[in-house]
């Protein structure tokens, strides 16, 4: 998912965003311009974050944050209703799905960005994400806001991701080409998953919980799978004054070869070996 934003958000958005507070529903040409810039994100001609290709570090994209930020501002709410469900919000849901599979019960807001090929079961996706072609959104998984879920993904069932909307530079949940996140793992503040790892079921991964190789106890990093591991929920003891405890980590318990597919049947054999669900 290393790419260079495409359509740049418009400059008169930081303008506005100086301005935010004496914004209204009521300022028609402000209100023209942030849907405008939200319409960019929803079409996928711009987006709120990607990992640039030259240093591999996540960029963000402040403006376009900036703009959905200001379209809470700028858009009254409305009522809609859906059968017998009925909504009063001021972000409508979103109506281009072209090539996407949305089976019902799936909600997506406008100013996300799904592309051709994804599957959305019963799932919600909110504004500002992203989520590229080949992907399966799994039942009730969350993709919040601003998060970037790369191509060929398997969000598994219950997995959150979490969302980032202030401070607008926030980096959000990145999650790379070909990884799979097993069923109710949280990844959370702007945590990052490589491209092709695997993530264990009920993990929990922040930028506050350290990321350990087994093999050696070594601390590789803090919220972040590398590429092409296989990653479980772990325990490491620390002392405490009022004794010692178990807190959370999570082990990187196995190294795959770069492009290797996810076999089904070998990774449930690796995580039952460690005494992990599948």
């Amino acid at each position: 998912m290393s790419q260079t934003f495409t359509t740049p958000v418009p400059a008169v958005i930081d303008e506005l965003w100086d301005r935010r507070a004496e914004l209204t529903p009521d300022d028609t040409e402000p209100r023209k311009i942030i849907v405008e810039a939200v319409d960019l994100l929803d079409s996928g001609d711009a987006r709120v974050a990607s990992v640039d290709p030259h240093t591999g570090e996540v960029a963000v994209d402040e403006r376009a944050k900036r703009a959905i930020l200001l379209s809470f501002r700028v858009l009254a709410m409305a009522r809609s209703q859906v059968g017998d469900f009925h909504y009063h919000d001021r972000i409508p849901l979103k109506t281009n799905f072209a090539g996407v599979r949305v089976v019902p019960g799936a909600i997506a807001r406008w100013g996300s960005y799904l592309a051709p090929g994804v599957v959305l079961m019963p799932s919600f996706t909110n504004i500002g994400a992203r989520v590229e072609s080949g992907t399966m959104v799994d039942t009730w998984a969350t993709v919040g806001s601003c998060a970037q879920i790369g191509a060929n993904v398997h969000l598994s069932g219950g997995v959150g991701i979490g969302g980032v909307l202030e401070p607008p530079n926030a980096r959000p949940v990145v999650v790379e080409d070909e990884a799979l996140i097993g069923s109710r793992a949280m990844v959370t503040d702007g945590a990052r998953v490589g491209r092709g790892a695997v993530v264990g079921a009920g993990v929990v991964l922040n930028p506050s919980i350290p990321v350990i190789d087994a093999e050696t106890g070594e601390e590789i990093g803090r919220g972040e799978v590398p590429a092409w591991s296989v990653a479980v929920s772990g325990v490491r003891q620390r002392e405490f004054a009022g004794g010692t405890f178990g807190l959370p980590c999570v082990l990187v318990i196995k190294r795959l070869a770069e492009g290797e597919r996810h076999d089904k049947a070998q990774l449930n054999e690796i995580l039952r070996g460690h005494g992990v669900g599948a």
